[in-house]
């Protein structure tokens, strides 16, 4: 029986500007009209980050709720929200002159947005560097303990999303185990952030098979490449039996100087699966892989 690979999207992502790409998608219709392109091309799940009307990154609720909505109307992708939010926006708040953190309060939003199925659940602290300043992402184990029970009493499945092999043996081998998530467990594999990320790793194809093998069993799993690790690390990934994301929050360049769309960064990511041998998940497919129920009536 031929393997079949979840295909996610990562249209938007809390970093980039439309200054950076202007085909970045930052308004709700425009994320949602990238959405439905990608859906149409074979993806199988979005990751949301909201935006403000100024382009700039929020995790409002009502946002989110216009986002899901809209996708939802013209799609049956699975949809996952994130609680990082973003650099900018309403999420930094500064701590001193060379010091800002992610305001945890807002971060945590991304949950309350209507039509949430699955949300980024990053059971770490990390210091995020950008444009000359730090960023603390503190999530410590009593907050990623709350955000686990919040998702679980929401009926909302967590993406655990780890950087290193010390996030993989923390907190999400040791929530999964108390049972704060059931099995299948979703992770997303973080590579090729180093420069940017305080504890992330570079792709080589050691590191990616060293976090692969240290899963906690019950794992479905699949890789984010920052950059021009973007093609490597996905499709290593996919020879190690993970899964794919693509998409301009994760690398705006199709190759060396030139910008990318979503939807190029689909189409490629469809031949590699295909040309591979593998076949694309449908949505419908993809939730009964990830332990999601399906949904009442699919928009045609």
């Amino acid at each position: 029986m031929t393997r079949k690979v979840i295909l996610t999207v990562a249209p938007t992502g809390g970093m980039a500007t439309k200054e950076q790409s202007p085909h970045l998608p930052v308004t709700p219709q425009e994320i949602a009209d990238d959405v439905a392109r990608c859906w149409e091309a074979g993806a199988s799940v979005v990751a949301v980050h909201a935006r403000r009307a100024d382009g700039l990154a929020t995790c409002d609720p009502d946002v989110y709720s216009e986002i899901n909505t809209l996708i939802r109307e013209r799609t049956d992708i699975v949809i996952n929200n994130s609680t990082g939010g973003g650099i900018h926006g309403d999420l930094p708040i500064r701590l001193n002159d060379d010091l800002w953190e992610l305001d945890w309060n807002e971060r945590i939003k991304g949950i309350e947005g209507v039509g949430c199925e699955m949300a980024t659940l990053d059971s770490h602290t990390i210091t995020a560097s950008f444009e000359g300043r730090e960023h603390l992402v503190t999530t410590t184990p009593k907050r990623s303990r709350w955000l686990a029970e919040q998702m679980a009493a929401r009926g909302i499945k967590p993406e655990w999303e780890v950087f290193n092999l010390g996030h993989i043996l923390s907190d999400f081998t040791t929530l999964t185990a108390e049972g704060l998530d059931t099995a299948p467990y979703y992770c997303n594999i973080v590579l090729g952030g180093h420069r940017a990320f305080q504890g992330g790793l570079p792709y080589t194809p050691k590191i990616l098979q060293m976090l692969v093998e240290h899963l906690p069993e019950g794992t479905v799993w699949g890789v984010s490449g920052i950059g021009p690790t973007q093609l490597p690390a996905t499709t290593h990934g996919l020879l190690l039996g993970g899964h794919m994301r693509v998409g301009l929050e994760d690398n705006l360049y199709y190759s060396h100087g030139r910008l990318a769309t979503n939807l190029e960064l689909v189409e490629r990511a469809v031949r590699i699966i295909t040309e591979l041998g593998y076949e694309l998940a449908t949505p419908a497919e993809a939730r009964d892989m990830l332990g999601l129920p399906q949904l009442d009536s699919v928009p045609t």
